[in-house]
């Protein structure tokens, strides 16, 4: 009995345990962007409220991106915090402002708000009342990884929280020395990152920018940067600051020397010369403080901007997996920088077939010598059986196929690539390989997954290793007869893609469009895109932006015609990388393959073109639900192209009918690449 009785109160404990978790799960927590909004306005760092709640601080960032929410006992101890910071910012538990902040901030612009929605409701009292003279008020401090700066009467900060300050500067070098002292900083995103990933950023209206005696154009077009003998930048030079080799452009960065081990550094954006409306960055015209909430939020999904998204996505690749890290000595127990092995700190030379046309190891190389894991740009006619059975034809586009063909996929890391001839296959092991595959026996209904043409291979040629795995899931025999292999890799690009899908994701629910709906639901979820806040449309562009033009990084060409054969600076930075691009390229291509194989085995249906990720394909009716099967819960097949909104899945890029096709094709024109513009 005594042990029954024991077994009935463990029970009983059990349950009760699982009554509580219950019950912290339905206590209820502020929007996402408002917990953010809340640890910056009080200075705490996410590793600050890792710290207290026992938690990793990537669960923070994750709760406040909205793609994770914290369970049982950790919530009802977060909700009790976000509750403690709420309290503490209302003015009764605030001491008395400083009378130089209590001045009223400049009146806004008029017709400045209805120009554009807000990108989120705003949650935070504008400075306008929060520092009235009629009321009073606690002073508004700078927070933030970075400031908007306009100018109406006054240089007035625009902070990713919504509050604003009145500044005392009326110069780039007073405004740089405010910038150092305010405490504008990020993160940094790994444990080991750089401390350049946590300087803040400046952005200057056109307005500031003429307020602080800038030109409100380039003239230098060629190089991009302002004259080395203006008076701003002898100013800068007479104060101390120096400028990057880019010198002084859309995206300067201003810094002084290191004192006491403190970096002091500023990253500038000027938007009348372009930044954040050019080189990927497409925003609408919006308030500063619209502005400022935009790029924080930008900030907070990805990093900090510092130049094109391109640049970002290169910027955010270093951020994660850093060149170096925390050493210490055993013997003197002192620290220093050393190499990290999962970062790319070496810069190395590409295998001779990985070269690009222009690089120097391309001259003289046969063209058949060249790698050329590209993605496809492939169409066939129609057979008369489908142009008599589907009167249209429905695009099916992948949502970021080539940053999702980056998780955990193995790239060369530090070690120049192997030169090995006859080798043994090892689907393991990333590289080129000289491999003979004419003998395969491909459906010409499918492209082939050898070439970028689609068009079957007409003699050897070297492939990355995921074509050649792919080769032998189809049962093709492979045999290389040379291969330059990289025996030390790992998952360089796993965190980047992570961090690049949790930002997709966090900006398409703000959108209205969310995960694990049926098919039909996120079409018209799709739908209603047109009719979106632009802003929040935009900072879904610059997120795709950065994921596609990180990887374009990996093999950047030269920026100015130079003689053929000539090294470019890209060549110089570890990050310079055409082996690590070929295997995504490769992967992402064969994945597409598999899936569209898995279509015609299950649907009978075969794609009429590809380019790229977007593939399209017959149809009954001008709908992607009548090429994509619903599968058991109405959100598609495993396997198969689905419609969802996660990365790897698929979207409509448009619908035209099947003559339309017929007409593109028959003229040499891909119609997968108009299908959208045409629909």
């Amino acid at each position: 009995m005594s042990a029954d009785h024991g077994d009935e109160a463990e029970l009983f404990a059990r349950v009760d345990e699982l009554l509580a978790d219950l019950s912290a799960q339905r206590i209820p927590l502020p929007p996402p962007h408002e917990r953010a909004q809340l640890r910056k306005a009080a200075g705490l760092s996410t590793d600050q409220i890792a710290d207290a709640l026992g938690c990793p601080a990537e669960d923070i960032a994750a709760w406040e991106a909205g793609t994770q929410e914290p369970l049982a006992a950790r919530r009802a101890a977060y909700a009790r915090l976000l509750q403690g910071l709420k309290t503490l910012q209302r003015p009764e538990h605030q001491g008395t402002p400083p009378l130089q902040e209590l001045t009223p901030a400049p009146p806004p612009r008029a017709g400045k708000k209805a120009e554009q929605p807000s990108l989120f409701p705003d949650t935070t009292p504008t400075a306008s009342t929060s520092r009235s003279r009629t009321a009073p008020s606690h002073p508004v401090k700078p927070t933030g990884p970075l400031a908007v700066i306009d100018h109406d009467a006054t240089l007035t900060a625009h902070f990713t929280n919504g509050s604003q300050l009145p500044l005392d500067a009326d110069d780039l070098v007073s405004l740089l020395q405010w910038t150092l002292r305010s405490g504008l900083h990020r993160d940094k995103l790994s444990t080991q990152g750089r401390d350049s990933d946590c300087d803040p950023l400046i952005v200057l209206t056109p307005a500031a920018s003429a307020a602080l005696h800038l030109p409100a154009a380039l003239d230098d077009r060629a190089r991009v940067r302002l004259a080395d003998s203006h008076p701003v930048i002898t100013q800068l030079h007479q104060a101390g600051f120096s400028l990057t080799r880019r010198g002084f452009g859309p995206w300067p960065r201003a810094f002084r020397p290191v004192r006491n081990n403190k970096r002091a550094c500023v990253q500038l954006a000027i938007t009348a010369w372009g930044a954040l409306s050019q080189d990927g960055w497409n925003l609408p015209p919006l308030p500063p403080a619209d502005l400022a909430r935009l790029l924080g939020t930008y900030t907070d999904r990805l990093l900090t901007p510092r130049g094109s998204t391109a640049v970002c996505g290169e910027e955010l690749m270093t951020a994660l997996r850093p060149p170096t890290r925390p050493h210490r000595a055993p013997d003197s127990d002192t620290w220093s920088s050393a190499p990290n092995p999962r970062g790319l700190h070496t810069t190395l030379e590409p295998a001779p077939p990985e070269a690009p046309d222009a690089h120097p190891l391309a001259r003289g190389r046969l063209p058949e010598q060249a790698m050329e894991e590209e993605a496809w740009d492939w169409s066939r006619p129609p057979s008369q059986q489908e142009t008599a059975e589907f009167p249209h034809v429905v695009g099916l586009d992948t949502n970021l196929a080539f940053a999702a063909a980056s998780s955990g996929l193995p790239v060369g890391l530090n070690s120049p690539p192997r030169h090995v001839l006859a080798p043994t296959f090892d689907k393991k092991i990333p590289g080129a390989w000289f491999c003979d595959l004419t003998h395969a026996t491909l459906d010409p209904r499918l492209p082939s997954p050898f070439t970028a043409t689609g068009h079957a291979p007409t003699g050897p040629a070297w492939y990355a290793t995921p074509t050649l795995d792919y080769a032998q899931e189809l049962g093709i025999e492979v045999r290389p007869t040379e291969a330059y292999l990289r025996d030390d890799h790992g998952p360089y690009l796993t965190p980047w893609y992570e961090r690049i899908r949790n930002a997709y994701l966090a900006t398409m629910a703000d959108l209205g469009v969310h995960e694990k709906i049926p098919q039909a639901d996120y079409l018209a979820a799709m739908q209603r895109l047109a009719t979106a806040d632009p802003a929040l449309l935009a900072l879904l562009a610059a997120i795709k932006a950065t994921a596609k033009g990180g990887l374009g990084k990996l093999r950047e060409g030269p920026r100015e015609i130079t003689a053929p054969y000539t090294r470019w600076p890209a060549l110089n930075k570890p990050t310079w990388r055409p082996d690590i691009r070929a295997a995504v390229v490769s992967r992402a291509r064969v994945t597409l393959h598999r899936k569209m194989r898995k279509m015609a085995e299950e649907t009978g249906r075969y794609p009429l073109a590809v380019l790229a990720d977007c593939a399209l394909y017959p149809a009954h009716v001008p709908t992607a639900l009548d090429v994509a099967p619903p599968g058991p819960e109405q959100q598609g097949v495993p396997g198969l192209l689905r419609l969802g909104v996660n990365p790897g899945w698929a979207k409509e890029e448009g619908t035209q009918s099947m003559s339309w096709y017929q007409q593109q094709h028959a003229q040499g024109i891909s119609p997968a690449r108009y299908i959208k513009d045409s629909a």
